[in-house]
């Protein structure tokens, strides 16, 4: 990853997690640490549950998912169980 201004936001809870609030940033990636033991679930919004962008699925292996795409509403994170992810954004 080349450039400035990336975040990162660490989960290990299984809950509802507002990454980023302000409207136009961008999901870089999902980082994986450990296996999954619930579903990861990302919304492009700033309420709410209802997935609407994507899912990884409960068991899914560590790896980095990379995304690289727009939010225009914000970028909400759900998860089903607890988690051992990073989420990178721009």
């Amino acid at each position: 990853m080349q450039g400035g201004n990336y975040k990162y936001t660490y989960i290990s809870s299984a809950t509802t997690t507002q990454v980023e609030a302000a409207q136009g940033k961008t999901l870089v990636a999902i980082v994986v640490n450990t296996t999954a033991a619930g579903t990861i679930g990302i919304i492009d919004g700033a309420a709410g549950t209802t997935v609407n962008v994507g899912q990884l699925q409960a068991s899914v292996l560590p790896g980095t998912y990379w995304y690289n795409i727009s939010m225009p509403k914000g970028i909400r994170i759900v998860t089903g169980a607890a988690s051992d992810i990073t989420v990178i954004t721009k």
